[in-house]
């Protein structure tokens, strides 16, 4: 059931864009866990693509947004690191060809 409810966040999560670069936190990369616990309340465990990101809070905002509507969802609190630090390496291959980055 956890893990249905994990590929059903992940998908959400998908929709939610890093504004700056236009492609999605997933296959940047960003999302580096997700737990859901006994009562339904999910922490997304991310990074940002640099420390100083201006729209930090946007990104959040929309994560909460788009995992709001799940009925399975009780609350949701994201947790942002930078441990480990993001690298392009994180990137989907997708996300490559999108941005035009070589290996």
């Amino acid at each position: 059931m956890q893990e249905a409810l994990k590929d059903k966040i992940m998908e959400q999560l998908e929709e939610v864009e890093d504004p700056e670069l236009g492609v999605d936190i997933v296959n940047l990369g960003l999302v580096y866990e997700v737990d859901i616990d006994d009562s339904k309340n999910v922490e997304v465990t991310m990074t940002l693509t640099s420390i100083g990101c201006p729209l930090a809070g946007e990104i959040v905002e929309d994560v909460k947004k788009k995992l709001a509507p799940l009925e399975e969802v009780n609350d949701v609190h994201v947790n942002i690191t930078f441990n480990p630090p993001w690298s392009k390496d994180r990137m989907s291959r997708l996300a490559k060809i999108a941005l035009n980055v070589t290996d």
